[in-house]
């Protein structure tokens, strides 16, 4: 718990001095929270390095597999690896990361182990608080610390900033959003009922944009292309860019000017899934390309004619 500021009006001089001490003592205390990560994949162990770069002593992670091995040796050097069972008792700060669909089974199984005051935090962007509700039934302070960030698992990540979706009680608010500044992010708070949507905005947008590109740089290197990143590359980054900045008003290609008979062409040329995931976005791109009054009704209906008659085939 922290104090908040008071006046020396209301307050005597000792007092107020007493206070402030006890401020920077928990300060000092969160500088040196001993932390321990459940789950040393691509995400828990670059968060363990982060953590010991900014003052943190990390007591151990837990992880089994040869790959986890070898990312601890590497990130985080003699940091023993250890069972989620023997990093409770030890810690202040137990960072979950493990995955979506295995959080409430651990949850479940550790939270027998917390104690009151413990802070326990997960890395799920899927989930908020509630499927914590196990430690915070036992005391302990939770929160949802999602970095909004792709991860490699290497020395790549450890200089990316970015912004971590939070969900936390408002008394714990200021901590968390301090744990975070230690982790070079960024606080965005998000409620519990809009975890999901925040979650699936981050796929759609990311983890979609790899099957896209991918399919591309497929295409490319079909008919020869030797390097299809270095073809991609300066128009995908204007691309991103450009949308980032400027929304729909962006959009440009055949879609954007009603050419149906190169979208017709274009679909004649590909094939497998590549051909209906052309086929799902141009008419996703054409609807909001009418909506925003980039291309007419009448192309507008003769291409959704056209992806139309495409989708039963």
């Amino acid at each position: 718990m922290r104090w908040r500021r008071c006046s020396r009006v209301h307050w005597p001089r000792h007092f107020v001095w007493y206070l402030a001490e006890d401020w920077n003592e928990r300060q000092s205390a969160m500088q040196r929270s001993r932390v321990g990560v459940v789950g040393a994949g691509r995400v828990g162990a670059v968060l363990a390095a982060r953590l010991r770069a900014a003052g943190h002593e990390i007591v151990g992670v837990s992880g089994r597999s040869d790959a986890t091995r070898l990312r601890v040796a590497t990130l985080l050097g003699d940091i023993p690896l250890t069972t989620p069972e023997s990093l409770l008792p030890s810690v202040d700060l137990l960072v979950l990361a493990v995955p979506d669909d295995s959080l409430a089974e651990v949850a479940d199984r550790l939270a027998p182990l917390s104690r009151p005051g413990q802070y326990v935090v997960h890395t799920s962007g899927r989930h908020g608080r509630v499927v914590l509700a196990p430690f915070a039934d036992r005391g302990a302070r939770t929160a949802a610390v999602h970095p909004a960030m792709t991860f490699t698992g290497t020395e790549i990540d450890l200089d990316r900033t970015c912004v971590f979706g939070l969900t936390a009680a408002d008394e714990d608010r200021e901590a968390i959003a301090a744990f975070v500044a230690d982790l070079g992010g960024s606080p965005m708070w998000i409620a519990e009922s809009d975890r999901v949507a925040y979650h699936a905005a981050l796929a759609h947008g990311a983890n979609h944009l790899t099957t896209l590109v991918t399919q591309a740089m497929d295409v490319l290197r079909g008919i020869g292309a030797d390097d299809p990143a270095s073809v991609l590359r300066p128009l995908l980054g204007a691309a991103l860019d450009n949308t980032l900045a400027y929304g729909d008003a962006a959009l440009t290609g055949p879609v954007a000017r009603g050419d149906v008979d190169t979208v017709h062409a274009h679909l004649e040329a590909l094939d497998g899934d590549t051909r209906r995931t052309y086929r799902a976005l141009a008419e996703s791109t054409a609807e909001r390309a009418q909506v925003t009054g980039r291309i007419g009704a009448v192309p507008a209906r003769r291409l959704h004619e056209l992806l139309g008659e495409e989708s039963v085939r």
